[in-house]
């Protein structure tokens, strides 16, 4: 039986490691030459204006989008080279939720589950807490369609710990909920790294970050601009908000854009 590959950064005490990491789209640099580091068991709070770069680098480093140049590393295995090994040690909680409506919540966690080959007697038990764990075991047998976005982000959470990850990321997960579903889902993300994860936070809500963050990575245009607790940023920007540091590092413009491939549609009345 093969053993499996040795990580390449072994000696690393980092959860996640970049050097000049950089993704270029044509002549537009999305990423450009960042060095970063994330410490075992912290939240580390990634955020950034609207085209900053932080989905580009999340893609990387979750090996969906290969680096134009530098390098990274997650748990030790290059993003690179040891693709698979990265992909067995993450957890991903998209913008997006990754489940299956007409499937009751055990039966969306069995699937996703079996996906990572883990025995389906287990499966099943490690599914079955983890809904306790969200109080969702009274609606465990429900179709996930009929749940509230609040029940659905739940779901999602704990679909992606199925396979106990070291290194989660959460994409705006409480993004579109109402104030108890955020609440929670802000209590079990503070769960989470008491069970020892890793997880990388990407929001808008400057609140949520200062209240989660152990550290906060503010990237604009490709570039981190600064790296700190929150509470060492606002103190050195002489400030009790985390929403005031960011602007001052990134900006009051308004961050808008538009897909050019959608032509522009004839004003009503001049057709």
């Amino acid at each position: 039986m093969s053993q499996p590959p040795e990580p390449v950064c072994k000696s690393s005490g980092y959860a996640i490691e970049t050097h000049g990491l950089t993704k270029k789209f044509n002549s537009f640099t999305a990423v450009d030459h960042i060095d970063l580091t994330v410490r075992r068991g912290e939240i580390y709070g990634f955020l950034g204006p609207n085209g900053a770069g932080k989905s580009t680098t999340i893609r990387m480093l979750c090996t969906l989008l290969a680096p134009t140049s530098g390098s990274a590393s997650v748990d030790g295995y290059d993003i690179g080279k040891q693709g698979n090994e990265v992909r067995k040690r993450i957890g991903l909680v998209s913008e997006k939720m990754i489940m299956y409506p007409r499937l009751t919540a055990l039966e969306n966690l069995m699937f996703f589950g079996r996906l990572y080959g883990i025995d389906r007697g287990a499966l099943r038990k490690k599914s079955e807490e983890l809904l306790e764990m969200v109080k969702l075991t009274p609606f465990k047998d429900k179709l996930v369609g009929g749940f509230s976005s609040g029940m659905r982000q739940r779901v999602n959470v704990i679909r992606a710990v199925l396979h106990d990850p070291d290194i989660l990321f959460l994409d705006e997960p409480t993004t579109g909920l109402d104030p108890q579903s955020t609440r929670f889902v802000r209590d079990l993300v503070k769960e989470l790294k008491q069970r020892g994860h890793t997880i990388v936070l990407t929001t808008h809500i400057m609140e949520e970050a200062d209240e989660l963050s152990d550290r906060v990575c503010i990237i604009d245009n490709g570039k981190i601009m600064a790296v700190d607790p929150p509470q060492a940023l606002k103190e050195e920007y002489n400030t009790t908000s985390l929403l005031d540091v960011f602007l001052e590092l990134t900006g009051r413009e308004l961050r808008d854009s538009a897909n050019g491939r959608i032509s522009m549609r004839t004003p009503m009345g001049r057709m």
